[in-house]
């Protein structure tokens, strides 16, 4: 029913189970379980620009967080309307919110595959759909530490003896993983959470989502491993390990995007803010920074501007032909 599933998940395991098989052998377990660590990395690798979208989405929803409070207040009881103006507001601001559960949707299925394709490789079968009998039994005689990829801690014993694997083995690979597999998903929702902003994280539901995230989806994690053969638990670690070191380079690579766009912001004020003294002028456009010198004023010539090359005797207020002595107008006294 899931072949169009099951086969992609088969292909790529086999690919790199090829790969690692010229090196460390075809019924290694190392081989084995490198190849399911890197069937992760190629999903998640596949997957890395729609996470990068994703945290995009996340931060443009948490700038206009706001708005959104707005449209709830404003129609308390008219939940479609709600929805209406929240699809416009995200219309707007160019955010998908689908887009943002693109790699968990992604993940899904393929988990669900790989945990068919591992629990189809059993003693005596034959082809599992990309894997030929001879890859089969090449799975089921590999060994990890001692113990089958195939098996789990709740497996039952006669299961068991068809692997020739002791449950103790079992125990003692199965444990350490599910432990800090636990821990690598809680550490991963907690960086996530930490990227929150105030105002979101006091929001009621996603406060009830962050304690699922941060304390459930881990404490789910250590219980399902009794059920989970170790190949499906060294998917779950690999996983939880990209997931928190992409989130790492992904959020401080934003980070410094952010912040040189507000070092822009500011040097583009800066240079438009008028200089300190001068007073800008009424109606001028913010660029003007500085006003126009004003105009140099005329100045008397100098000595050797005087015409015929003599010094300028001329006092301002008197016409050349008169002495100072005499003011124009007045007559002396006697």
């Amino acid at each position: 029913m899931l072949n169009f599933i099951y086969y992609p998940v088969s292909f790529i395991l086999w690919c790199w189970h090829w790969v690692f098989g010229h090196v460390f052998g075809e019924s290694s377990g190392f081989a084995w379980a490198l190849a399911v660590v890197f069937l992760v990395f190629t999903l998640r690798a596949l997957l890395f620009k729609p996470f990068v979208g994703q945290v995009r989405s996340m931060r443009k929803m948490q700038e206009f967080a706001p708005e959104i409070q707005k449209i709830k207040k404003k129609y308390p009881n008219d939940k479609q309307r709600q929805a209406q103006e929240m699809q416009k507001l995200q219309a707007e601001h160019g955010v998908n919110p689908l887009g943002g559960c693109l790699p968990m949707l992604v993940q899904i299925p393929v988990f669900i595959g790989l945990f068919h394709v591992l629990r189809s490789f059993k003693p005596g079968w034959g082809e599992v759909y990309f894997f030929d009998a001879q890859g089969v039994e090449s799975f089921v005689n590999a060994k990890l530490f001692g113990v089958n990829l195939s098996t789990f801690i709740t497996m039952p014993a006669n299961e068991l003896e068809q692997f020739a694997t002791e449950r103790t083995s079992v125990l003692y690979v199965a444990i350490p993983l599910m432990i800090v597999a636990s821990i690598a998903t809680h550490f991963t929702a907690r960086h996530s959470v930490a990227r929150q902003t105030q105002a979101a994280a006091e929001n009621p539901q996603t406060a009830i989502m962050n304690k699922l995230t941060l304390y459930i989806f881990p404490l789910g994690v250590l219980v399902g491993g009794l059920f989970f053969p170790i190949a499906i638990l060294l998917y779950w670690l690999s996983n939880n390990m990209w997931t928190l070191g992409q989130q790492y380079v992904v959020y401080h690579r934003i980070d410094r995007e952010e912040a040189a766009k507000k070092e822009a912001v500011v040097e583009k004020r800066q240079a438009l803010a008028p200089r300190p003294g001068a007073k800008p002028k009424p109606g001028a456009k913010p660029g003007a920074t500085a006003a126009k010198k004003p105009a140099a004023q005329d100045t008397p010539p100098s000595d050797e501007q005087a015409g015929n090359g003599k010094p300028a005797t001329e006092i301002p207020g008197l016409s050349p032909d008169r002495s100072p002595g005499k003011k124009q107008g007045n007559k002396k006294r006697r």
